[in-house]
């Protein structure tokens, strides 16, 4: 990165947070949940127990860091996080964090992502980077520098922006820039206080529900729209960006976002687009949905390292963020699910069989058990029935980031 981005976030480290809140609350999200990492980039078959390396690549204030620390303080004990940030003022913050919480599996580095090759670290099972690639002056070698200190069965969860969902930033950044770059910082900080106020209702910036960071903090403000160093990615451009260091693109996160029949009901379109690639169908998802400001997704060495529901039922499924009796309450009285992402409301239908199936996955039961204990109150279900009517349900649940499997 360019000294005035190291500058920006020794002044503003972002994201702002206080450590006193870890008393309160962990902050948790996509990517690097370990349950949602075993799920995409080892089939769902890790062993936590055994000893796991993460490195946080950008670590910033903290956030992904902490997460990740905690959960394997929880579950892996011989877990270790390594995080990596040019920024002290931010590395201070995230070190905070840790020592409210008493988290000793933590070493911390100051310096470049770019160095990574020549930092003599060993080999990491997974590695977070989201976030600080589209800020570098060559993305791609950042990611060949990550890919580097990637064990080869490893993966990464990686974050970058958006094109679409961003819609009217990047002309207010020229106009910032055109009212003068080369301005103290707190200067520029009053400008863009000014400029927003002054915006027309026709303004894009104005008219973009989505982008309400700058509303948080100043250290919010600074990076959405006084950043040096700042670029956007389509769906299309980020697979050409994985592709170019060698890697597979495994899955964006949430799944139901990247599909076009999350908005589209008319067949005919839907035809139209049958024969795409599954990056062709992404790209025009993102395009129809238009809310789409980040890009989270998951990369791997691998092709074939996303867990998947197994013709003779061996694996778990497990719900996130969801109580199976509640959720199965609910689909009895009406077999849709309802989301919002980013304002945007969105309805699924599931199967018949649905309410019975989530009312049955406890983070215990393999899907034939399930498949088992709907034949013994049903002796004229057949497996291929069930099976799929399984599938059926696991897309859209898989799909909004709310069922996963492990084995």
């Amino acid at each position: 990165m360019s000294d005035s981005v190291q500058d920006q976030y020794e002044a503003y480290p972002y994201p702002s947070r206080d450590p006193r809140d870890e008393h309160k609350r962990l902050i948790t999200g996509s990517p690097s949940n370990l349950d949602e990492l075993n799920h995409y980039l080892f089939a769902g078959r890790r062993d936590f127990a055994k000893p796991f390396r993460a490195l946080v690549a950008g670590g910033g204030t903290g956030d992904a860091t902490i997460m990740l620390a905690q959960q394997l303080a929880d579950r892996c004990p011989e877990g270790e996080v390594v995080y990596l940030d040019l920024s002290t003022a931010s590395r201070a913050v995230a070190e905070a964090r840790a020592a409210e919480r008493g988290l000793s599996n933590i070493t911390f580095h100051s310096g470049s992502l770019l160095d990574l090759p020549e930092m003599g670290l060993e080999a990491f099972d997974y590695i977070d980077c989201c976030g600080v690639l589209h800020h570098l002056k060559q993305p791609e070698d950042g990611l060949d520098a990550l890919k580097t200190v990637l064990k080869q069965d490893g993966g990464m969860g990686l974050m970058v922006y958006a094109t679409h969902g961003r819609t009217g930033l990047y002309p207010t950044q020229d106009m910032l820039r055109a009212l003068g770059n080369d301005l103290p910082l707190e200067t520029r900080i009053e400008q863009v206080r000014r400029l927003l106020e002054a915006l027309p209702p026709t303004n894009w910036l104005r008219r973009n529900p989505f982008l309400g960071d700058h509303k948080r903090s100043d250290a919010e403000l600074v990076d959405l729209l006084l950043h040096s160093q700042d670029r956007a990615y389509s769906v299309e451009e980020v697979g050409e960006f994985v592709a170019s260091a060698g890697l597979n693109l495994v899955s964006f996160i949430e799944p139901a976002r990247y599909r076009p029949e999350s908005y589209l009901k008319d067949p005919k379109l839907l035809t139209q687009l049958r024969d795409k690639s599954d990056l062709g169908r992404a790209g025009f998802a993102e395009k129809l949905a238009g809310n789409i400001k980040t890009h989270v997704f998951y990369v791997s060495r691998k092709d074939d390292c996303q867990a998947q529901p197994e013709p003779h039922g061996a694996a778990i499924p497990f719900l996130c963020r969801l109580e199976n009796h509640v959720l199965a309450a609910s689909l009895r009285k009406s077999p849709v699910l309802s989301v919002t992402f980013d304002g945007l409301p969105l309805r699924f239908n599931l199967p018949r069989l649905a309410a019975a199936m989530v009312e049955r996955i406890d983070g215990k039961t393999t899907v034939a058990e399930i498949y088992a204990s709907l034949a013994e109150l049903d002796p004229h279900l057949e497996r291929a029935t069930f099976d799929q009517q399984f599938a059926q349900t696991y897309e859209v649940l898989n799909g909004v980031n709310h069922l996963l499997l492990r084995a």
